[in-house]
């Protein structure tokens, strides 16, 4: 089954195109793959770790996480997905999921099985490419998180966050102007920086006061994108888009 995004794009087609550009072909081929759909609640797990899954899950609509739970039972969120991402993709070869996946807002999932993955695979080299390719540029993601949490001070990790997002989501198709909707609350904020729930409130006033974000009740106003950039060390060669377009 078909899914088009509001932009009339399968999502997937178009976060694959993103990152290496298919012909008309490949994009036939990702089209035809046999998924099935199903609409799901916020703060609903997906998949979880330890599973053991026979299917691939594709973002269609909506936020989700990537997170591990420590035995305090404090939540490490790992990386945040949007509409194309297929952010269980190394189940296909690595059999025992090593974290959970869990949606934040209502969310629209695809779930394509491994055996469809695996023989359109085999069938278009170019696309194999692409989704190895996407694999790097999230491991890319994770080493500037690392990067944040490790070494930068909480000011420059939220500010780098919100770049972030927004360059992703712009390459996705899913905004073009200012506000968004980034459907994550302050927690999960902190959730994925290592902050307290506090300190991500005192900072995002800081912002605000500095007149380069408002955020709130998820919806993200960016006022002075330049500086938001400074503040935030932000450079998206690491996101290796196939066109800077989206990071103007």
């Amino acid at each position: 089954m078909d899914a088009i995004s509001p932009s009339g794009i399968n999502p997937l087609i178009r976060k694959l195109d993103s990152v290496s550009i298919l012909s008309d072909e490949e994009r036939g081929a990702v089209s035809g793959l046999p998924m099935h759909i199903r609409d799901l609640k916020a703060d609903q797990d997906i998949v979880r770790e330890r599973d053991r899954p026979s299917q691939c899950c594709v973002m269609l609509d909506g936020f989700a996480c990537s997170y591990k739970v420590t035995a305090e039972g404090k939540r490490q969120i790992l990386a945040f997905h949007i509409a194309g991402d297929v952010p269980d993709l190394q189940s296909l070869h690595l059999k025992v999921l090593d974290n959970s996946l869990a949606t934040i807002s209502p969310c629209r999932v695809g779930f394509i099985q491994h055996e469809h993955l695996l023989h359109l695979c085999e069938r278009y080299p170019r696309i194999t490419g692409a989704l190895w390719r996407g694999t790097l540029v999230d491991a890319a993601v994770f080493r500037e998180w690392m990067t944040s949490i490790g070494r930068r001070p909480a000011y420059s990790r939220i500010a780098h966050l919100f770049c972030e997002m927004v360059v992703r989501m712009r390459a996705a198709g899913l905004v073009r102007e200012c506000p968004c909707q980034i459907a994550f609350t302050q927690n999960e904020i902190g959730d994925a920086l290592g902050l307290t729930t506090v300190h991500v409130n005192r900072t995002l006033k800081q912002l605000r006061e500095e007149g380069l974000v408002t955020f709130n009740r998820g919806v993200l106003t960016i006022h002075e994108w330049e500086g938001l950039k400074e503040a935030g060390e932000f450079d998206p060669t690491y996101l290796h888009l196939e066109t800077n377009r989206a990071a103007a």
